[in-house]
């Protein structure tokens, strides 16, 4: 009986456990915070149980925790890689304002804020003056506006923060690119240590951030309490204040008027409570955002192996991953694959010499998978603009016009009234123009000359008032003028179809694109191409190098002659040619062509490259054509 072959298992297999633990890791930070939140919140009244872990500090810190982990919760299910791409702000908002996402994160904030409100109320002492009921004269229940203000305060707090994770897209996860160690050595060292994703760097990036956050957490508290105060006054009171004497009326026998108070509930303490609050809940989803994107896009290493190290069939899940549909998992392959190409000869000489594979050699798989991810970037182009294809009307549906035997039927209404002599010239040109205009909606309407000239007197009165009012007779170009004010504005910038924007769309599709998916495909290429002089024993990825350098070149070339040809929109009132993802992208692709035809280049000749194809892949690369191709011609 034959042996059971191992089970190839899937790139996710290895992928989530790595994800879990550092969501795990996200967690003990809010841990960290929680428990420093809920010693400030605590009473001292025992030095002890003040912040013995066991006992009212546990009990605070796990309700705050709580408050923390649904902003992580709320990451977990809706992170994404790469940016959105749309034309303008406004066309996301469009685009996003009625989907489930945008309800939950709003949702989430807003239920951390309100849990996070309740949990202060109960830490306060009997004489703060935040009770709900209080009583006077006795047993007499009233409610107390100062709690009701505090809880509304916190919940806009939390409608704030979640439209401005919806504005700033901080779902988003930016994903490291393992380029080439030579390159890496001119790069800007913080930029080199983000794209390498280690542990120890990202603890490090976290530290760092922390002042950044704490100038962010004292400006939006104070942006968010401000907001509250005038929301609250102007929009909330009145609804808030009746709808909860309509529900707590039956359970403490409060009044039956739902009259508000007749003073405001602010005074300079309640101000600095809503404004101390509102630290401690922004310094917390502060943080929890910033370690969630940090420590989810730690490099795809294990013990410093490639996360499919771990399988019995390390190609065959590497493979599934880079096949995988779902962005976020062929991003982590590809990364990974690039990480091969450049650190790990053990596996590389695994590509090369794995053959018997069911789908064909792993290398020819490799091949196939990035240069149709490259190539992606021409369809997209290709396709950016271009109407949608026409519907091919069936045969069946057709209809063959058949000659008329007979005289054709009258347009005029059958029960129309005998005509009044009464009417005059213009009403009658009138009826039959609306007529004309209901029943021919494609025809120009004819008017009769007495109903033209007076069209006419109208319209040259109105630009003679537009003159006097402006100064200027060209109504479409003082529409224009007005047009470009508003965009110029603070509240036109939403309207604004940027460069930047549009060319990120045309290259990268949409509704989301990671740049460095296309950044890894090139330089995993570049990297598995060039090492294999010295380890592909047999040879077989010599065979697709010209290949490679052609479908380079042609994307190269594609991507530089659409950044020259895309012209800036009317809106755009800066009119800066730049998209730093686009830029990054075009880098990467010459740095791997560059590296292609100077580990190649001597040997063009055997790899039937012709003069035309190195000429034209060093001028994609941005490299002279002096003495380096003379003394290509020499050696043909």
């Amino acid at each position: 009986m034959a042996g059971a072959t191992a089970r190839r298992l899937p790139y996710k297999d290895f992928l989530q456990p790595a994800l879990q633990r550092r969501f795990a890791t996200s967690g003990s930070v809010i841990l960290v915070i929680a428990y420093l939140e809920g010693l400030l919140l605590s009473s001292w009244n025992s030095w002890l149980w003040a912040w013995f872990p066991i006992g009212p500090a546990s009990l605070r810190t796990f309700f705050i925790f709580l408050c923390g982990v649904s902003i992580i919760i709320l990451r977990i299910h809706q992170y994404h890689p790469g940016v959105r791409t749309s034309s303008s702000a406004a066309n996301t908002f469009v685009r996003n304002i009625w989907t489930f996402n945008t309800v939950e994160a709003i949702c989430s904030y807003a239920s951390s804020a309100l849990l996070f409100s309740q949990i202060y109320l109960w830490c306060m002492p009997e004489d703060s003056g935040l009770e709900w009921i209080t009583y006077y004269m006795g047993d007499r229940a009233r409610l107390n506006e100062k709690a009701v203000f505090f809880t509304t305060h916190c919940i806009v707090l939390g409608i704030y923060h979640g439209i401005q994770h919806l504005y700033n897209d901080t779902d988003r996860l930016t994903f490291g690119v393992a380029r080439p160690k030579n390159k890496q050595d001119a790069q800007d060292p913080a930029k080199r240590a983000l794209e390498e994703g280690d542990s120890g760097t990202q603890w490090q990036r976290l530290g760092n951030q922390m002042p950044e956050i704490a100038v962010y957490t004292l400006t939006q508290s104070l942006t968010g309490t401000t907001l509250t105060m005038v929301v609250y006054v102007l929009v909330l009171r009145t609804t808030i204040w009746q709808t909860l004497m309509l529900l707590l009326r039956p359970l403490y026998n409060l009044p039956r008027t739902n009259m508000t108070p007749s003073t405001l509930p602010f005074s300079i303490s309640m101000i600095v409570r809503c404004l101390w609050v509102s630290v401690l809940l922004t310094f917390s989803w502060s943080v929890a955002n910033a370690a969630f994107s940090l420590f989810l896009v730690k490099n795809p290493l294990k013990n410093n192996q490639p996360l499919s190290s771990e399988s019995k069939d390390s190609n065959g899940s590497l493979l599934n991953g880079l096949k995988q549909k779902k962005l976020s998992i062929k991003c982590f392959a590809m990364w990974e694959l690039a990480y091969i190409a450049r650190d790990f000869p053990e596996r590389r000489k695994a590509i090369y010499e794995d053959l018997d594979r069911k789908n064909g050699p792993t290398w020819s798989q490799v091949y196939d998978i990035c240069i149709q991810t490259l190539k992606t970037i021409e369809s997209n182009i290709d396709s950016y603009g271009a109407p949608a294809p026409a519907p091919t009307p069936s045969t069946t549906a057709a209809v063959v016009q058949k000659e008329r035997t007979t005289e054709a039927p009258k347009e005029s209404p059958i029960f129309a009234p005998s005509p009044d002599k009464k009417k005059g010239a213009f009403r009658a040109t009138v009826e039959k123009t609306i007529s004309t205009v209901a029943t021919s909606p494609g025809k120009d309407p004819v008017f009769s000359p007495a109903a033209k000239k007076m069209l006419d007197s109208t319209k040259d009165q109105l630009v003679k008032a537009q003159e006097g009012l402006t100064g200027s007779s060209d109504t479409q170009g003082l529409f224009r003028e007005y047009t470009i004010k508003f965009v110029k504005s603070p509240l036109g910038k939403i309207f604004r179809q940027e460069y930047s924007r549009r060319l990120t769309q045309a290259v990268l599709g949409g509704p989301y694109g990671e740049p460095s998916l296309y950044m890894n495909a090139a330089y995993a290429l570049s990297g598995l191409a060039v090492k294999s002089l010295n380890e592909d024993k047999y040879g077989h990825v010599q065979r697709d190098v010209a290949a490679i350098i052609r479908a380079l070149t042609g994307v190269i070339k594609k991507l530089d002659g659409f950044k020259a040809k895309l012209d800036i929109h009317w809106t755009d009132v800066e009119g800066k040619k730049e998209s730093k993802d686009v830029d990054e992208i075009l880098g990467a692709l010459k740095d791997s062509l560059e590296g292609l035809l100077g580990a190649f280049g001597p040997y063009a000749r055997d790899l039937r490259l012709s003069l035309g194809d190195i000429r034209a892949a060093r001028e994609a690369a941005g490299l002279n054509d002096g003495k380096e191709m003379r003394e290509v011609v020499k050696k043909r």
